[in-house]
């Protein structure tokens, strides 16, 4: 059975001939629609649903960045891959676009190979990142059962967030309230007040159900008894330290 292409669609003013005949002829890749006004990128994705998106930013109707907006509230984490393409080269504007979580920036006249590279390069990191993921993921949700978390509970979604993001930023531990609830709040589309209020039912959730001797154990120090349970930092804190402890 013969593979299924990457999808790319095309969102441009310009129409480059060299481009479409180049992944015309590709094995790997397939140009799947092309778009002239910002405004039509959405609808366009929504139906196509392509793999990558390589966009000029300054469209017609709505820019890169306002499409890119767009994208987030129609497909959330789903989001095809985004290449920004623009005669533009400040990096200023080329930060902004990473911060706002598009893949590349590629500064025109594009060559087509160095386009299909960079896509690439971008599938293999994407491809390793998720594997990353998951095995954090994996490692986190065989933690909150061993001491009694239940994943029905928002608290568990909430708690298990907040570990990944103190793996990835040890730091934010300090910034608990100014800045890891809102990250969470953020991303779950609540408040922060309910992030701290789901996480600490979720602990004492754990602790109602007496698994006290499994955190004890997982963490290889009796520190905890029955009558106190840790705050929310101090959990998440000690879960990330194990986390990045076994790599």
């Amino acid at each position: 059975m013969e593979e299924a292409k990457i999808k790319i669609l095309i969102a441009d003013t310009e129409e480059n001939e060299e481009i479409k005949n180049y992944f015309n002829q590709s094995k790997e890749f397939e140009i799947i629609g092309f778009a002239r006004k910002g405004s039509e990128i959405v609808d366009i994705a929504k139906v196509k649903k392509p793999d990558f998106i390589i966009m000029e930013v300054m469209l017609p109707e709505m820019d890169g960045f306002m499409v890119l907006e767009n994208l987030k509230k129609e497909f959330g984490t789903s989001v095809p891959k985004i290449i920004f393409i623009s005669h533009l080269s400040h990096s200023g504007f080329i930060s902004k676009a990473m911060k706002e979580g598009v893949s590349y920036f590629m500064v025109k006249p594009i060559n087509p190979q160095n386009l299909e590279e960079r896509m690439m390069d971008i599938l293999t990191s994407y491809k390793k990142q998720n594997s990353v993921e998951r095995a954090l993921d994996e490692k986190i949700s065989n933690i909150f059962i061993s001491i009694g978390i239940p994943a029905n509970i928002k608290g568990y979604q909430f708690l298990r967030e907040a570990v990944k993001l103190a793996v990835e930023e040890p730091d934010i531990i300090g910034s608990i309230t100014k800045k890891l609830y809102p990250t969470i709040a953020e991303r779950f589309d609540t408040s922060s007040s309910k992030v701290e209020r789901g996480m600490r039912h979720a602990i004492e959730v754990a602790w109602n159900r007496g698994k006290i001797e499994n955190i004890n154990s997982l963490f290889g120090l009796k520190i905890y008894n029955s009558n106190e349970k840790p705050t929310n930092g101090e959990l998440i804190a000690l879960i990330a330290d194990k986390m990045l402890m076994e790599g």
